[in-house]
């Protein structure tokens, strides 16, 4: 197990590094598109280091805001304060703040940057139809994101797809402006910018490559943190029916959106689990393992 965490780690200096790349190289793509020559493609360089460097200290903040999450109060969510610290005490780790999303659907997610700095929020349709075991199972779950660091790489995803679809919603609209689109006296020599139509190409194919990213990252976690909470509770049947629960449920969590589906326990976004001719795209994006292999596999412990 720890050999495997370790290996997480790693992985996830790769996929961050990747994310760091992609925002780079669209950010210097979006200068040359808008005509502005060296200078406009290092100040895109600047701004997407910026975005990278910012993330690492405020994505969780950011994720919190638009799950729409508010802090869990002490008195009326003592449930789920005392899961949260019972658990917090058994596996050496601070308690994190707890925060509730009111949002029918169960489901929950953990984000934040280190153990120091980290929260989990849960749906109020979590709370009410989870049983105290599940509900531990679930809290586990998410505790184990935050013990193994999951939380940094999946956190700093969020801002990071969210500056490539900005960056290329930019782009777009300039282009209408002729940022690039048809020739202008004096730019480009007269021409019209090959490399516009390049950039514009690559912006097109940056969010499925985020979005490809985006779903690696979770899929990888998900099945260490199922294993790691039933460790943590030393009793898997509690997880298994939570999961159980969320299969059975069709709900779309209204508070989550494509930036952060990747933070939930479950694929948060309706749609990705249909049958049919696109079923092998929808596998590809999804942003976690079926949910029957995860039960499959908590079986077998």
């Amino acid at each position: 197990m720890h050999e495997l965490i370790r290996s997480n780690k790693r992985r996830s200096a790769l996929l961050v590094a990747g994310f760091v790349i992609v925002v780079t190289l669209i950010g210097a793509l979006v200068g040359w598109l808008l005509g502005g020559g060296i200078v406009t493609t290092v100040v895109a360089l600047l701004i997407a280091a910026a975005v990278a460097f910012t993330s690492y200290w405020k994505a969780d903040a950011i994720a919190l805001r638009v799950s729409r999450a508010r802090p869990a109060d002490e008195h009326e969510y003592a449930r789920l304060h005392n899961l949260v610290e019972g658990l917090c005490i058994a596996s050496g780790l601070p308690k994190p703040g707890v925060y509730v999303v009111d949002d029918p659907a169960p489901n929950a997610f953990a984000t934040g940057r280190n153990p120091q700095h980290a929260a989990i929020a849960v749906t109020t349709g979590l709370l009410d139809q989870m049983n105290r075991v599940e509900l531990e199972g679930v809290v586990a779950h998410e505790l184990s994101h935050i013990r193994n660091y999951d939380i940094l790489v999946s956190t700093l995803a969020v801002t990071m797809v969210g500056a490539v679809a900005l960056m290329t919603d930019l782009t777009i609209r300039m282009m209408w402006w002729n940022g690039g689109r048809v020739p202008r006296q004096g730019d480009h020599a007269d021409r019209n910018n090959p490399l516009g139509y390049v950039g514009l190409g690559l912006l097109v194919l940056a969010p499925v490559i985020a979005k490809a990213m985006q779903a690696t990252i979770s899929r990888q976690r998900e099945t260490l943190a199922d294993v790691s909470a039933c460790q943590m509770t030393r009793y898997p049947p509690g997880l298994i029916s939570a999961l159980e629960k969320l299969q059975a449920d069709q709900t779309a969590t209204h508070s989550a959106s494509t930036a952060t589906a990747h933070l939930w326990i479950e694929q948060p976004m309706s749609g990705l689990g249909d049958d049919g001719r696109l079923e092998g795209a929808h596998h590809w994006f999804a942003t976690h393992p079926p949910l029957e292999e995860r039960i499959a596999l908590l079986r077998e412990l």
